[in-house]
């Protein structure tokens, strides 16, 4: 599993390899089971995570009471907290893994710590932050200007694994539309690109 993290500090640092093997020795990776909860909504945060396989949903309950699935996060993505901005530096979600899930885990307390020791892996990590800020921005400005219909199509299209892995209601909560919403739409597109083959 290090190797895929070994692949990124070739790709974003200039770190000899008995550099990289140096901090690869330091990170820690652990495992977690399906159902655990890393983070709750209105906890501080003490941890942040990549996660190397494995699926973890974030969502919280909103004002009205309703849960509300707002990431998924899968193998290669990191899973960042932003939350200095708080007076509280509480958590406007919840972290559960969907799956039996595989995480490198960062300890925030101890973070800049392995900066200062380690200073090219700062510069990785917020490479791999602006990549993935970059993406989420653009994804989310075409999320708000589509019809769920469009949505759907284009989660098929960038993720297509997705849909078999998390449960439809939630996926529902992640696309702003019902589980019969969905439940309609996927049934018209999979028609449609059947008719296509044919």
């Amino acid at each position: 599993m290090k190797q895929l993290l070994q692949q990124y500090m070739s790709r974003l640092t200039s770190l000899s390899e008995a550099e990289q093997h140096a901090i690869l020795d330091e990170i820690l990776v652990e495992t977690y089971s399906k159902g655990t909860v890393l983070l709750r909504q209105g906890e501080v945060p003490g941890k942040c995570y990549f996660v190397l396989k494995g699926c973890v949903r974030q969502h919280a309950v909103d004002v009205t009471g309703r849960e509300v699935t707002s990431n998924f996060y899968t193998e290669e993505q990191a899973i960042s907290i932003f939350n200095a901005h708080k007076p509280d530096k509480s958590s406007d979600y919840t972290l559960t893994c969907l799956e039996n899930s595989v995480l490198v885990v960062g300890p925030l307390d101890t973070e800049r710590e392995m900066y200062a020791k380690h200073t090219q892996l700062e510069m990785m990590t917020r490479r791999m932050i602006e990549e993935s800020f970059g993406q989420v921005q653009e994804e989310f400005a075409t999320f708000i200007a589509s019809t769920p219909e469009e949505r759907l199509k284009a989660l098929l299209h960038q993720r297509p694994g997705l849909i078999s892995r998390v449960p439809q209601h939630q996926l529902a909560s992640y696309l702003g539309m019902t589980p019969e919403s969905l439940s309609r739409i996927k049934k018209r597109i999979y028609r449609e690109h059947a008719e296509l083959e044919l």
